[in-house]
């Protein structure tokens, strides 16, 4: 596993080591933090997306959670965690003692099976219930102690409660079978949401009740919310947020200067990668396998990175990124060069009327989506033999149409859920996978329940490079590229190369006044 490293960090110099804490003066000021990222939702059973996921991994608390940097799991909610047996089949979890909500009521085992089951009945199309596809059941022993029963072995299964899916609710204020509705938020994390606004900004003030895995609960937070990355790089210029992050445009990152004495930059490896999914069903027109491929013989990498992202992210040739367990080149083994004969040598084999048509779809906003989509249809049109039609969404809207299957492809990031191989593949390639591309193979299904026994997991290994193999052949998805992390902040605010590392937490209280 690839331990996520800070390339560019500016430092402070000339001043002594007591001017590095903050002023009085600054101690409660509020640090702002602007970002294009989207909230799908405030209920964690109705959103699978990185924006949403920032937020709660503020205000609720998962019973695990990862420290910077970190691969295993650690106690949050929980005082300890651990399976049953060697079967890997019954996990059992005690909770830490003096967790209340803001009603003042104390977290007790009932709130967090009641948390995962209403995860399961409420099944949200654009929720994050496959994640728990190996749950059959959770029961809350004691007041304390509470145990979840998989249907199969699976070792990934403390990753995913650590995750923003294993948010914990409180079950007198959650609806059992649907979400819950309005801005309200009653969670039990190091921030609790005092002020929100759909779009535009979220107001988050310490929550001095808390007990967890973090030893202090950082400075007042305000997330700004843009819906594009122009908005946001006019906001960092003009010095209306202290902070900017995911995503600045790939013009404003390619220029940044680490020497520059006014900001702070941070430039870190990343696992969030970028695929182009594709509408796999029988009344798509790219149904047909080799018709996949042929788009995979057009699609050039190396120029998208180049041009559109101006070198601020790597090509990416495999389902797996680089730095992450069983990563193989598997589509520049199978797809090594662009090439327009080999595209229209499958397409006639198909026997398909050229050009064939399809829909591209893209969330508009989201970075450099719409001159991706661009160039994407550049590429593909090469040699006439595709004609694509390109459309923008709002970023909800685009979620709900490639949920039910009504784009032929699409573009979206994938920001892993966890530090494991794993998050790349029940939920992109297995059977019913949140990008719900139609696609279904048996054997890569039993690829990724196989690989989920192993808990040392580099057994795991070559399960994931025949996964990769396979999906090369079928094309469900064609690899684009995998991100660099940037943030950037103003001078006198520490603590932005901890803020995104990978491990799916958004850590705003290691963010700090100097």
């Amino acid at each position: 596993m690839r331990i996520l490293v800070t390339l560019l960090v500016l430092a402070v110099v000339g001043i002594g080591g007591w001017q590095l804490l903050p002023t009085q003066q600054n101690k409660n000021k509020t640090i702002t933090v602007g970002t294009t990222d989207a909230v799908t939702d405030l209920d964690p059973a109705g959103a699978y997306d990185a924006g949403s996921w920032a937020l709660f991994s503020n205000v609720f608390q998962s019973l695990l959670t990862f420290e910077p940097g970190g691969v295993t799991p650690v106690p949050d909610a929980a005082q300890s965690c651990a399976f049953q047996g060697a079967d890997l089949k019954t996990y059992q979890c005690t909770l830490r003692s003096g967790i209340t909500f803001p009603s003042g009521r104390a977290m007790t085992a009932e709130d967090v099976k009641y948390s995962f089951d209403r995860m399961k009945k409420i099944n949200s199309d654009v929720g994050p219930s496959s994640l728990f596809s190996t749950l059959a059941s959770v029961t809350a022993d004691s007041a304390t102690t509470v145990t979840f029963h998989l249907s199969s072995a699976d070792a990934t299964w403390p990753l995913k409660v650590a995750t923003g899916a294993g948010s914990i609710v409180d079950k007198d204020k959650y609806p059992a079978d649907s979400l819950r509705k309005g801005t309200d938020v009653d969670g039990t994390g190091p921030y609790r949401l005092t002020s929100y606004t759909k779009d535009q900004k979220a107001v988050l003030a310490p929550n001095g009740t808390y007990k967890g895995d973090i030893t202090g609960t950082g400075r007042p937070v305000e997330l700004r919310y843009y819906t594009d990355s122009a908005k946001l790089d006019s906001a960092w210029k003009d010095g209306q947020v202290d902070v900017a992050t995911r995503n600045l445009s790939p013009n404003v990152l390619a220029q940044l200067n680490p020497s520059d004495p006014n900001k702070r930059v941070t430039e870190s490896d990343s696992s969030e990668t970028r695929n182009l999914y594709l509408n796999t069903r029988a009344s798509s027109p790219l149904h047909d396998v080799r018709v996949r491929r042929a788009m995979a013989w057009l699609v050039n990498r190396e120029q998208l990175a180049a041009t559109v992202y101006q070198g601020t992210v790597d090509p990416l040739y495999s389902l797996i990124p680089t730095g992450i367990t069983g990563h193989t080149t598997s589509f520049f083994d199978a797809y090594s060069t662009q090439s327009v004969a080999k595209a229209r040598a499958l397409l006639t084999q198909a026997g398909v009327s050229l050009p064939v048509r399809f829909t591209l779809g893209y969330g508009v906003g989201r970075g450099a989506g719409k001159e991706e989509a661009a160039a994407l249809k550049q590429q593909l049109e090469s040699g006439g033999l595709f004609q694509v039609d390109v459309q923008g969404y709002e970023w909800t809207d685009f979620q709900k149409r490639w949920a039910a299957g009504k784009m032929d492809a699409w573009a979206v990031g994938w920001v892993a859920d966890y530090p494991d191989p794993d998050t790349f593949g029940a939920a992109l390639v297995g059977t019913g996978s949140t990008m719900s591309t139609g696609y279904s193979n048996k054997v890569v299904d039993h690829l990724i329940q196989d690989s989920q026994q192993y808990a040392d997991r580099s057994r795991a290994v070559s399960d994931f490079k025949d996964i990769q193999s396979d999906v090369a052949q079928d094309v469900p998805l064609i690899p684009l590229w995998q991100r660099k992390e940037f943030v950037v902040s103003t001078e006198d605010v520490g603590g932005g190369q901890y803020l995104d590392d990978g491990t799916g937490v958004f850590r705003l209280w290691r963010l700090n006044w100097i």
